[in-house]
């Protein structure tokens, strides 16, 4: 099991947590088997923005972005360089510290897709 340290949010979790997450599986699936509701409007199909997350240590042990998502990036609400969407971002064996940024765009829902 990979240890992901989630940053505090304020609506999300406003103290942070610590969970486990199964190397392969993704960020985002984590965070919502461990109880923090992390958006993901599109249902993890790589279609919107919700899911953003920053990834503050452990960025480069994820798999690549793919240029779908890259695309997505662009467009995705306070943009870091170390910014992926939690839906392709998959864990590996490095420990990671994620921050969900406090504000989300829906691509999808607002037609901006």
């Amino acid at each position: 099991m990979t240890q992901i340290i989630v940053l505090p949010h304020v609506e999300l979790c406003p103290d942070g947590t610590v969970i486990e997450a199964e190397p392969g599986t993704s960020i985002c699936e984590a965070l919502l088997h461990h109880g923090v509701e992390i958006e993901h409007a599109c249902e993890q199909s790589c279609a919107c923005t919700t899911c953003h997350v920053i990834v503050r240590e452990g960025f480069e042990s994820l798999n690549e972005a793919e240029e779908e998502e890259e695309d997505l990036l662009d467009k995705a609400w306070g943009l870091e360089p170390q910014s992926r969407l939690s839906c392709q971002a998959v864990v590996g064996e490095t420990p990671l510290v994620v921050e969900i940024p406090r504000y989300t765009i829906n691509m999808a829902r607002e037609g901006k897709h």
